[in-house]
């Protein structure tokens, strides 16, 4: 179970010793995950706090958005790729080669090789991966576009707003939305010394499966900008934050973690 009372420094301080990792283990034993269990000799365990369902070619028509009509795309997660091209092979949209893409991370960037021919002229991505090193980009490029904004039913508002005010044409297009496991049996049979959240509508997960759930001394990790504010809203004490200048991935970032917590 997730531990509960009030824990003093010294118990806070102790070596991590379990992780809950809140996504599928993943499908190959390379993954750097169980490097990192090996090398601190960390127990992980790993399970997705939410879902992702995407909505129907039917529903998606009920938005009335032309998808031809745009000369730019803003994506924020490899989610949002997958259900716009998704959608596009439902309706039979063949996107022009010309279309811009306007990615939050490099990752998304490079994950859009599965479904385009990828050139640097018409793929873009911010510099650190947040919002405003995305809208950084974007501003340099937003005279003549078109956006459109492929998001899920939670998505934050923050670059809409930015489109808003600077008088931008765009449409958001809702293409997914995302959905709460349930983990109470999860977090209820075991105890772990920290979680790690990968975004916001897993933070969200927690609290709708556990509505008293107190931090105590249940380390909190979370990857990315939107996600570590999620955290934080939800008043809980952000231990391990990622990406970072020194710590592009989740894992990089535990590591520099658990090797500062070992000196202790």
């Amino acid at each position: 179970m997730i531990k509960g009372g009030q824990k003093t420094d010294l118990q806070v301080k102790h070596h991590v010793q379990s992780i809950l990792i809140s996504q599928p283990k993943p499908e190959t034993e390379k993954s750097p995950y169980f490097d990192l269990a090996k090398k601190f000799n960390v127990k992980l365990d790993f399970y997705p706090f939410i879902r992702v369902e995407g909505l129907s070619a039917k529903d998606f028509r009920k938005q009335k958005i032309d998808i031809l009509n745009f000369t730019a795309v803003i994506f924020t997660s490899r989610n949002s790729v997958d259900h716009f091209f998704r959608i596009c092979e439902e309706m039979k949209i063949k996107v022009s080669q010309d279309c811009k893409y306007f990615c939050i991370t490099e990752a998304v960037a490079l994950y859009l090789q599965k479904f385009i021919l990828y050139r640097k002229r018409k793929v873009f991505y911010g510099a650190d991966g947040s919002t405003k090193s995305l809208l950084e980009v974007m501003n340099k490029h937003r005279d003549n576009e078109k956006f459109l904004f492929p998001s899920s039913d939670s998505q934050k508002k923050d670059i809409e707003e930015w489109l808003k005010t600077n008088k931008c044409e765009y449409a958001t297009a809702t293409l997914y939305k995302t959905v709460s496991n349930d983990v109470k049996e999860i977090l209820s049979g075991k105890e772990y010394d920290m979680i790690v959240f990968f975004s916001p509508s897993g933070v969200r997960s927690l609290f709708e499966n556990l509505p008293e759930f107190q931090q105590n001394g249940t380390r909190i990790g979370a990857f990315g900008p939107t996600t570590s504010a999620a955290v934080e809203e939800a008043g809980l004490r952000l231990d391990v934050k990622a990406p970072a200048p020194q710590a592009p991935s989740m894992v990089a970032a535990l590591e520099q973690y658990l090797s500062e917590l070992n000196k202790k």
